[in-house]
This record gives C-alpha cells, sequence and structure tokens, in this order.
C-alpha cells in the first residue's frame, strides 16, 4: 500500500491506497472506502489489503487519526458529523459511486453514510460493528452533562511519552490483545515523535465522552435503510457492548443483508486477514 495526501474542508486527510489498474476503458475496478476503527489508523487493512485482488482500495486515516489533521477547536468527533468526513474524502478523491468497508467504529460510521446516501454507496461490508453504539433514553441527560464536564470543566492530562517505539507497541497488545506484528503496524503510524520519544498522534477529544448516542430503535431504523447489499462479519465471541443476540437481530434488519461469524478477536481482520478475506470472497467484485 503507498501513502496519500489529499486536501479536504476538515483538512488534511492522509492514508494508504492499492490501485488496481483496469485492463481497458470497459474493465471498471471496484472503488473500496475502508474506514478504520476508533484511535486505529489506515495500517488496519495493510493485511487485509494483499488478499482483495481487483479492487482499488484507499484506506484514508479519519480526522483527528494516525497522520491527518484534528477537528478545529470546538468540534465534536460525533458518528453524524463523521458522515461528511468520509464523504469529503470521497470527494476529494473523484468518486461518486463507491463501496464501504469498516471495522468497529468505521463500520459504525460506514453504516451511517450507506444509510444516508444510498445514491452513492454500492455496497457495504462491516467487521465487528452495525449501527451505532445505542443507549437508553433515560441516560440522555447525564451523558451530555458528563461530556460538557469532561470537555470544559475538567483539565487536559499531559500526553504520556514512550522512550521507544517497544514500549508503545507493548501498551497497545496490553489494550487490545493484539499480536506484536499487528500491534506494532498501528503504532508505527499512530505516533508522533517528540523529545524524548514519542507520544500518541491521535487527538486526545476522542477519548472524551460522546455527547449523544441514539437509541436502540433508532439505531433499528438505521439499518432497516441501508438499501445496498450487506455483509456483516463478527467475531466470535462477540463483544460485551454488542452482545452475539442484539447483533444477529440488527443484521437480520438489514434489506439485503448477509451474516458470517468467524472465530477470533475483534481485530480479526488483522490477525486473520485470509480467513476474512475468504468470507469476503467475491463481494466487492461480483
Amino acid at each position: 500500500m503507498h501513502d496519500f495526501v489529499l486536501d479536504t474542508r476538515l483538512g488534511r486527510i492522509t492514508g494508504l491506497r492499492v490501485l488496481r489498474q483496469a485492463q481497458d476503458a470497459r474493465d471498471n475496478v471496484p472503488r473500496v472506502l475502508a474506514l478504520h476503527g476508533w484511535l486505529d489508523n489506515a495500517a488496519s487493512f495493510v493485511p487485509l489489503a494483499p488478499h482483495l485482488p481487483g479492487i482499488e482500495l484507499v484506506a484514508p486515516d479519519l480526522p483527528g487519526h494516525g497522520a491527518s489533521a484534528h477537528l478545529h477547536p470546538g468540534a465534536d468527533y460525533s458518528f453524524a458529523g463523521a458522515v461528511n468526513s468520509v464523504l469529503d474524502i470521497a470527494d476529494a478523491l473523484g468518486w461518486e459511486r463507491f463501496a464501504l468497508l469498516g471495522h468497529s467504529m468505521g463500520a459504525g460510521i460506514a453504516s451511517l453514510v450507506a444509510a444516508a446516501c444510498p445514491q452513492r454507496v454500492e455496497r457495504l461490508l462491516a467487521i465487528e460493528a452495525l449501527g451505532a453504539l445505542a443507549e437508553a433514553p433515560e441516560r440522555t441527560v447525564t451523558r451530555l452533562r458528563e461530556a460538557i464536564a469532561a470537555t470544559r470543566g475538567l483539565p487536559r492530562k499531559p500526553l504520556r511519552v514512550f522512550p521507544d517505539l517497544a514500549l508503545a507497541v507493548r501498551a497497545r497488545m496490553a489494550v487490545n490483545g493484539l499480536s506484536e506484528p499487528v500491534a506494532r503496524l498501528l503504532v508505527e503510524r499512530g505516533v508522533a515523535p517528540v523529545e524524548g520519544g514519542f507520544v500518541w498522534s491521535s487527538d486526545p477529544r476522542l477519548t472524551l465522552p460522546t455527547m449523544t448516542r441514539m437509541t436502540e430503535p433508532q439505531v433499528r431504523d438505521l439499518v432497516q435503510g441501508i438499501e445496498c447489499p450487506a455483509r456483516v462479519i463478527f467475531a466470535d465471541p462477540a463483544q460485551p457492548y454488542l452482545p452475539d443476540p442484539l447483533r444477529r437481530e440488527r443484521a437480520g434488519l438489514l434489506p439485503q443483508g448477509e451474516l458470517v461469524v468467524l472465530a477470533g478477536g475483534h481485530h480479526l481482520h488483522m490477525e486473520d486477514p485470509a480467513g476474512v478475506a475468504a468470507a469476503i470472497g467475491d463481494f466487492f467484485t461480483r
């Protein structure tokens, strides 16, 4: 995969891409925009990319992640706001229609884009998420107060400085249960050099509480509004925040949906790229 830089309304977007050249003018290569998870970056798709021939794959560092620009002061990293970020990236690429491949947070964002813009999204492949994280309505005020307090009322913590990359890799392995090679891919793209070592390059505001979340009925309506063909890949065991009965229920709401469950962890697309690619099959190219 090769680095690229785009200029968008929100600032500089960096990322990685694989370009498959069409053999002739009649050979339309599918365009796939790959969206990574929370506090990950474009390197999330490095292991999987070689297993997906026949597509043009573009994996951006979403705003505030990797080497992409942070949102301006006062801006909010919300799922709804990320829809315009994705559309701005597609516009900068000159893509009117495209498919979406998303992991975790990226799959949630991709779900919103697919529901909001059916005229632009041809296919959706979601890994380890579908829709958005839901919350009970009676938590609305509490969540809003917590988010405002975290944003405006509390002092900012200094960034942790890692004296070498190995320590940062071990920290990432401990948090996500990742193997060393997988953690290293994410860390090498997700740190910035400073005096004394390295700090995470992601915007610290990404760790603040979300101001609002959808209710489960809203999420179900969102999923039902995804009109394009969709395939969802979940890992077994399920994540605590999306138990198996709930994720199966959501997948069953897709008008043109398929569900695949594979043994593995949350980053199974990185730890077992061949297995995930087999589950994807010809989804993007048929």
